[in-house]
């Protein structure tokens, strides 16, 4: 088996390869895509296959997909750049890879997406039969790329596209934990905040690839607690300012995500149950 990766350098992509390339079968192949091949240095040394090229780059996906059993659609770009820069590689770029994927056959096609194409909350756990409503304190170009592209990926006749939602990510050096009071600190005191581990977001991929029958499914992958605004400040050992006390939280389901269906349906159970499980392991 040959699976292609894309977004090997990005956080949730660097710490997913490793892993794939761990679990390798005598004869499996994990070729990846990145612009520059300096980064994919320790990948190559633990035995990918290394191919050059621009997600965007329409000569460059054909010689990514040539030959490749399944892909892995970690590739996007997050907040902090322009809209139309988050359209062309979170949306454009995706569905592109798609299309050659499916022009080379390619038997599956894995895109890892986001829990925010949700949007506003829905006072209960978001399900994956939840349709998307834009609005929320997390909606923008991020969200609404991603859901784009998993509806078009989705569209593509004749090509198995599994989905797999992640929350905010953390662990293993991953300084998100660290960023999360840039929003911590317009929350309620009790606000909460799904997560999901890097060590428990890779087996849920690696169930997405591998399981048979599952084409057109889409999974949200999580920990099994959400972690609140206090609790954020506690795990980066800052004071909690006095003012989150006097806020109220309108929807203490916001963002929060259900995992009964890959738990049910994949026997997935995360790696850390919790933010602090992870902590006590020495994984943040």
């Amino acid at each position: 088996m040959l699976t292609l990766v894309t977004g090997t350098t990005g956080r949730v992509g660097s710490r997913f390869a490793p892993r794939l390339l761990g679990q390798r079968r005598p004869g499996d192949t994990v070729r990846v895509l990145v612009r520059d091949a300096a980064r994919a240095e320790r990948l190559a040394a633990l035995g990918a296959e290394v191919v050059t090229g621009d997600l965007r780059d329409p000569e460059a996906l054909g010689k990514a997909v040539a030959g490749a059993d399944a892909v892995v659609n970690v590739a996007a770009t997050f907040r902090g750049v322009p809209d139309e820069e988050a359209g062309a590689v979170n949306h454009a770029a995706a569905v592109e890879l798609g299309r050659a994927a499916l022009a080379a056959g390619v038997e599956r096609f894995v895109q890892v997406s986001t829990g925010n194409v949700y949007g506003v909350g829905r006072g209960r756990p978001l399900t994956e039969d939840d349709e998307s409503r834009p609005g929320g304190e997390m909606w923008g170009a991020y969200a609404e790329s991603k859901i784009r592209a998993e509806r078009d990926l989705l569209a593509l006749d004749g090509l198995d596209v599994r989905i797999g939602r992640l929350p905010f990510v953390y662990g293993e050096g991953d300084p998100h934990l660290a960023e999360s009071l840039r929003w911590a600190a317009h929350w309620a005191a009790a606000q909460r905040l799904q997560m999901a581990h890097h060590a428990g977001v890779a087996p849920g991929l690696l169930r997405l690839l591998n399981a048979p029958g599952i084409g057109g499914r889409v999974y949200n992958i999580a920990d099994d607690a959400p972690v609140t605004t206090v609790e954020l400040y506690r795990l980066n050992g800052v004071e909690v300012p006095a003012e989150v006390y006097d806020r109220t939280d309108p929807d203490p389901f916001f963002g929060v995500l259900s995992t009964e269906r890959i738990r049910r349906e994949l026997g997935y159970r995360p790696v850390h149950p919790s933010v602090w499980a992870a902590r006590d392991a020495g994984a943040l």
